[in-house]
């Protein structure tokens, strides 16, 4: 895989809405330290609604607790940058979405059911780390979490140590996450 840095995050996202799109898979998103940019990375590509749900922007602890359900004792005692915070980005990404298909009259199924005619999947992203300028307190500058699972499937999670400016680590978050993206959905195959 090319460094991250030499990526174009928009070019992934299209691949990645493409092979979403070629498997009835849904894509849905929560980002911490990428504030929306995930998303505004997704939208950014024509024809993106048609499987692009939405992401939930939880940069406060309490936004991650209330809004995906991520435990208020773990973020307390270890704060919002490790690996079972994305993990529970992820399921609470797919709690929080699922229903949303509800809309046009689907239903989400889980991996297991996939060689139904009638699935649609749904894919979670998730981001969270230390853009800087500083620590958080538990993790130095450049640490991210990707997240990445399907409704009813295992949950991958990615730690990163990833280097520049704030702009730049987020830059390369959104581009980690895509990739971790692709790698779930091309499992299907």
């Amino acid at each position: 895989m090319p460094s991250l840095d030499s990526e174009d995050p928009v070019q992934l996202a299209r691949t990645l809405l493409d092979e979403c799109k070629k498997r009835g898979v849904y894509l849905a998103c929560s980002e911490s330290l990428t504030g929306g940019e995930l998303a505004s990375t997704l939208v950014s590509v024509p024809g993106a609604s048609a499987v692009f749900l939405g992401s939930a922007v939880t940069y406060h602890l309490g936004a991650k607790q209330h809004i995906l359900g991520v435990p208020g004792n773990l973020l307390h005692s270890l704060g919002a940058v490790n690996a079972q915070v994305a993990t529970d980005m992820v399921a609470g990404t797919l709690k929080l979405y699922a229903p949303a298909l509800h809309f046009d009259g689907l239903e989400i199924t889980t991996v297991q059911q996939r060689s139904s005619s009638s699935w649609h999947g749904l894919l979670a992203l998730s981001t969270t780390g230390v853009a800087g300028p500083s620590s958080d307190g538990f993790q130095p500058v450049g640490t991210v979490f990707v997240g990445a699972g399907l409704a009813g499937g295992s949950i991958s999670v990615e730690e990163l140590n990833l280097h520049g400016d704030r702009s730049q680590i987020r830059r390369l978050a959104v581009t980690a996450a895509l990739h971790a993206g692709l790698r779930e959905i091309l499992s299907l195959d």
